[in-house]
């Protein structure tokens, strides 16, 4: 039975020349970043050539790279900080943010008692920048977050925009730009934005590393304390061969971008070209010009059949993801879902299915096939 991977917004599968780049890491450059013998001088070089690899793609400076264990902790990181330190009084959210904003500013609320305000969403699961100008009109030491591409309908955020209009209202940006770094052109230089984190298991890297941008003399203090490694902003030894991986991974992202983004981009049209031959009463949760890697669908199945979908599918040898999560025998709907789709709708299946270069239009097929067996 051929398998069959279409849940690459969960994860990517990591590029043979990353694995190369790590292995030979580990093997011959192990020595400390911070030790001054030539073992350490050694690995740290190679450390900041691959956050100077990694500026460069960003049109960021090195110094504004930081290096963290994975998306999450960064976003943690970046608004405890804001709110501790840099004396955030108000965070602008949205309800269908990853829970690793959601949940964070959820515990700020408690032990700060910052205020939380949350932009409207449009039924199609934009964000509704009208409301966000609105909201702004109160003079509050603000923090807007917002993510880039959200992970599990592939709407997508004008950053560029958002943060024009963050500037004209002096406010902070931050964005969780987890589904998009290495997928998307993001030029910091042009983007007026405060922070936003990345993960290097999202675009063919390793697991357990990503980074933070931090624009400098932004103010952000650790939020643990130890070494002075990585500009005294994350104590803890690197770990260089991830750091490398990740290095290498987003370098081939963006080599290959464009080829990759076409070849993506006719995949997701070609599925959707198939569900509208077999399902036609099939629904796009989102916009159908969402994220080309992405595509979220409501399928026309009975109640009855919901709860087994994804078991049907995984006996079929399919990885793709439900828009809502089976919690305790009872189906709990997803909190991005639930913000758009009634209480119908959110009884039906709806799968996320994403896509990588590394997947093919038989793939598919054998998808569709499965899912009329049902």
């Amino acid at each position: 039975m051929k398998k069959v991977y279409l849940d690459n917004a969960s994860t990517t599968a990591i590029r043979p020349e990353v694995i190369q780049e790590m292995t030979k890491v580990m093997r011959e450059d192990f020595g400390n970043p911070s030790s001054t013998h030539s073992f350490g001088r050694n690995a740290k070089s190679i450390l900041e050539l691959s956050r100077k690899s990694i500026a460069k793609h960003l049109n960021s400076t090195a110094q504004e790279i930081i290096f963290t264990s994975c998306g999450t902790e960064a976003n943690n990181w970046i608004l405890r900080s804001a709110v501790k330190d840099l004396k955030v009084k108000r965070i602008i959210t949205s309800k269908i943010e990853h829970h690793a904003v959601l949940y964070t500013l959820m515990a700020l609320q408690r032990e700060f008692e910052i205020q939380i305000d949350y932009v409207a969403v449009k039924p199609n699961g934009e964000i509704d920048i009208t409301d966000l100008v609105e909201l702004l009109s109160q003079e509050t030491k603000t923090l807007v977050s917002l993510m880039h591409v959200n992970n599990e309908i592939g709407t997508v955020l004008d950053l560029e925009r958002v943060g024009r209009i963050c500037k004209q209202y002096n406010v902070l940006f931050h964005s969780d730009t987890v589904q998009s770094l290495g997928k998307t052109e993001i030029d910091l230089q042009a983007i007026p934005i405060d922070f936003l984190v990345a993960s290097a298991h999202k675009f063919h890297g390793p697991k357990g590393v990503g980074f933070a941008f931090v624009r400098k003399n932004s103010g952000l203090q650790p939020i643990f304390y130890g070494g002075e490694q990585e500009k005294g902003l994350r104590a803890g030894t690197e770990a260089l061969h991830q750091i490398a991986g990740m290095a290498k991974a987003l370098d081939h992202s963006y080599t290959n971008l464009e080829t990759e983004r076409t070849y993506i981009s006719e995949l997701k049209n070609y599925l959707i070209t198939q569900l509208e031959i077999e399902f036609p009463a099939f629904a796009i949760n989102g916009t159908i010009d969402g994220f080309y890697n992405m595509l979220n669908v409501l399928l026309p199945f009975s109640e009855d059949k919901t709860a087994m979908i994804l078991f049907h599918l995984d006996m079929k040898g399919i990885a793709v993801s439900r828009g809502s999560a089976c919690q305790s025998g009872t189906i709990k709907p997803s909190h991005v879902l639930a913000e758009m789709l009634s209480n119908e709708d959110l009884k039906k299946p709806s799968l996320r299915i994403s896509f990588s270069h590394y997947n093919t239009k038989e793939d598919i097929d054998l998808l569709i096939e499965a899912l009329k067996s049902i």
